[in-house]
């Protein structure tokens, strides 16, 4: 097996609800063997997360902590199925990387093609990289919609730890995600890790999504994890020594 090298869907005390600064993240990345750490804090529509503000000043954080690389951007929240997000074109050019989730607290939820079709217009965003847990019964997707509009959109489309670790509170994961990689694998769709972490205790933990994927016989080149030339592809600031 490759190297897990990348973990880019983190949070820190500024998004309300984790626990741990910018350096003690970093540090434990360092720590684990994490070369690549994004730090994606809950975009303003999150109830207790950061103002517009702190995304338009994220210019002035080193772009290398502890010898690893870090990338400074947001996980949006998909408002509606217009797949309109609560940051502006203008805000979210300056970022490093921008991932796209449904909350429950900042969504309507309506049917399944409903909440489908606002991840789908997510993807049409230049701006947004990767397609955040899209895994929860209480919401509920489409991949037959989905799948193909990653593929079209070239967006990543995420395997979240914490939806998979006992305990967790978005419904029926494991299942879904069986479902939407076996359709991953039949059309040549990356996927990426990620453990969504809100305390230094999880960076770098990708337990249970890397287990799901060894069941699920998932090719390693298709994980953006073990392949830095694939992962620069969906988020080419990566490389870019912003």
């Amino acid at each position: 097996m490759e190297k897990d090298f990348i973990d880019v869907h983190t949070h820190t005390l500024a998004s309300g609800h984790a626990y741990n600064t910018i350096y003690e993240m970093a540090q434990e990345a360092a720590a684990r063997g994490i070369t690549l750490l994004g730090i994606t804090e809950h975009a303003p529509k999150m109830p207790g997360s950061c103002h517009t503000m702190y995304f338009m000043n994220l210019k002035v954080l080193k772009r290398e902590m502890f010898g690893i690389r870090m990338l400074f951007g947001a996980e949006l929240n998909v408002l509606d199925e217009e797949g309109s997000v609560d940051l502006p074109d203008s805000v979210l050019s300056s970022l490093d990387i921008a991932v796209a989730s449904i909350h429950l607290p900042c969504y309507k939820k309506g049917t399944k093609e409903r909440n489908t079709l606002a991840y789908i217009n997510a993807m049409k965003n230049p701006h947004i990289n990767i397609i955040g847990h899209p895994d929860d019964d209480r919401l509920g997707f489409d991949y037959e919609m989905l799948v193909p509009a990653a593929k079209e959109h070239h967006v990543l489309l995420e395997v979240n730890n914490s939806s998979l670790a006992p305990g967790g509170y978005r419904v029926g994961a494991w299942q879904n995600y069986r479902a939407m990689l076996a359709l991953c694998r039949q059309l040549e769709v990356p996927v990426i890790m990620s453990s969504d972490a809100h305390t230094a205790s999880d960076v770098g933990n990708h337990e249970y999504a890397k287990k799901l994927l060894k069941e699920a016989e998932f090719p390693e080149r298709l994980i953006a994890n073990y392949s830095e030339k694939l992962f620069l592809d969906y988020v080419p600031k990566a490389g870019a020594g912003t």
